[in-house]
């Protein structure tokens, strides 16, 4: 399968693009990225240097997902999402000079297989958002989000959980969908045996 990458894109030879991969419009890919097999980067998507997306991934137009940041496989990021990567901004150190790379903390998120992440939803440093989680759109994430739970709000916290098929749980922890059943588990939930 053929790389295809849109003639407006700004994808550096130093980056790593999976087979089968679709970069659009007006996307850039820094330098040490790594896109996997079967990802669609779409429209205006900024890639920040050494991030890291898993197989069959998708982000979705204007999204940022900066430099320390992680996708593992089958992650689904809505558009104009942003992960930051910076606890502590500034522009400028105390004594007023320019910061530079030395000067700064780099603290990337990592996003776990299958978990799908809202439109306009900001991801704060060094966080963790399980397998198969759901933020809502507009979400502000500032704590770690379980294995298939839903977070949604400013800040996002707990409105449920969500099946593999992205299907809200009933209280008994069974999908009104698909029928499959979950049990809770140091992680979150996994699927019941």
């Amino acid at each position: 399968m053929s790389v295809r990458i849109h003639p407006t894109a700004e994808v550096s030879d130093q980056a790593t693009i999976g087979a089968g991969a679709s970069i659009w419009h007006q996307a850039q890919v820094r330098e040490r990225a790594s896109i996997g097999e079967g990802c669609i980067v779409g429209k205006g998507v900024y890639i920040g240097a050494d991030v890291s997306l898993g197989r069959n991934c998708k982000v979705q137009n204007y999204s940022c997902v900066y430099e320390g940041n992680r996708l593992e496989d089958g992650v689904f990021v809505g558009p104009e999402v942003v992960f930051t990567n910076d606890r502590y901004p500034r522009a400028i150190n105390p004594d007023g000079s320019l910061k530079a790379a030395s000067d700064w903390d780099l603290e990337g998120s990592v996003v776990k297989f299958g978990a799908a992440i809202g439109s306009r939803s900001v991801i704060l440093p060094g966080l963790t958002i399980g397998r198969w989680a759901l933020v809502a759109a507009g979400s502000v994430v500032t704590k770690d989000v379980p294995d298939h739970a839903i977070v949604a709000g400013n800040p996002a916290r707990p409105r449920g959980w969500v099946c593999v098929c992205a299907r809200p749980l009933n209280a008994d922890l069974s999908c009104p969908a698909c029928a499959r059943t979950y049990r809770t588990a140091e992680s979150g939930l996994v699927l019941a045996e």
